[in-house]
């Protein structure tokens, strides 16, 4: 009778200890799982092994690892306990054990019943790649997905429609295949910079309908574009708004990289969000007048941009819902986050090295 209790509750992705105790975290099916990971607040995560992981995962899914002894501890330091957590693994065993752990520590805290073979067993899709992943919500509940590339690179996608940031195919030993990525609608460029302005990116990635945006001297280049000056603001379909801003250097010795009025930073309103890409620039005073943005990407790699002090002074200046260091090469941006803690900024470190 025990085995064959056992073996039930194997079957529904339970174990003995839940059954019997007081379980406090939910478990969905593919249908509901599915559901919950769309929403902009929830933290997904594959409990499985790097191994595995590699094999084929649910996209935007942070990989922790249940079998490592340190998996409390990254788990307490990757999530945020004011944030639904779902979480997965083969077939639900280990991911039940982990929403265990994980709803004593004070997550909330959902298991998909089945694993990965049941989201796989209805043809929902996995995917292989590793690029982290950051969905916010609309005004109106659409939502607006965020893809690290690398450095500077940023892929945008708002309600079927696809916006590049400075796409660069190879920075370093980093190769973005853009090959497997949709045609762009839009692609703004924000200066002409080899970390910034590709051609062969922004041919891969152009169709019939894409739009092509950048400063004076970019479109020269490329012998084609929609020219955006410092104060210029464009209205897109769907209901997108691009302006564009000023980035420069103001420190002495310096400004010969990214002199004022040359290049853009760009602020993008999509529907009720402000998302603020501030490109190659220092703290200028001009960021005064850059208000209510819920979103914003600073560069952070001296000398070229910001030190983390000026990058700090920025956030409190422009005081960003959720903010990104990007562009940030070898600099160590991991204590930014502290130091903006009383803030009430939502620092989100990514690989923008």
């Amino acid at each position: 009778m025990k085995k064959a209790l056992a073996f039930l509750l194997g079957v529904l992705g339970l174990n003995a200890t839940s059954a019997c105790c007081q379980q406090n975290y939910e478990n969905a099916d593919v249908e509901k799982f599915a559901q919950l990971t769309n929403k902009a607040d929830v933290q997904l995560v594959d409990v499985r092994t790097a191994e595995e992981y590699a094999e084929g995962h649910l996209e935007g899914a942070m990989n922790i690892d249940y079998k490592q002894d340190s998996f409390m501890q990254t788990a307490k330091e990757r999530l945020d306990t004011s944030k639904h957590v779902a979480v997965y693994c083969r077939s639900g065993k280990r991911s039940a054990d982990a929403a265990t752990k994980l709803s004593k520590a004070g997550f909330k805290v959902t298991n998909l019943l089945g694993g990965i073979l049941a989201w796989k067993s209805v043809n929902m899709p996995v995917t292989t790649e590793t690029t982290e992943i950051d969905v916010f919500q609309t005004k109106s509940g659409k939502t607006l997905k965020f893809y690290a590339l690398v450095h500077a690179s940023i892929r945008m996608v708002y309600d079927g429609k696809e916006i590049q940031i400075d796409p660069v195919s190879k920075l370093g030993n980093k190769v973005i295949n853009y090959n497997g990525m949709p045609k762009a609608d839009y692609l703004l460029v924000t200066h002409e910079h080899g970390d910034h302005f590709d051609k062969n990116a922004i041919a891969t990635l152009s169709g019939e309908k894409a739009q092509f945006i950048t400063n004076k001297r970019c479109a020269d280049m490329m012998g084609s574009g929609q020219v955006m000056g410092n104060g210029d603001v464009k209205e897109l379909e769907n209901g997108i708004k691009v302006e564009a801003v000023p980035a420069y250097n103001t420190t002495e010795g310096r400004t010969q990289f990214h002199p004022k009025g040359r290049d853009n930073g760009y602020i993008l309103t999509i529907d009720g969000l402000r998302i603020y890409i501030a490109g190659d620039t220092e703290d200028i005073p001009e960021m005064a007048n850059i208000k209510d943005i819920d979103i914003a990407f600073l560069p952070c790699n001296q000398p070229y941009t910001m030190t983390t002090e000026q990058l700090v002074r920025a956030a409190r200046i422009i005081k960003p819902r959720v903010l990104f260091p990007y562009h940030y090469g070898q600099t160590d941006v991991n204590g930014i986050p502290a130091q903006l803690a009383e803030e009430g900024i939502d620092v989100r470190i990514r690989h923008y090295e």
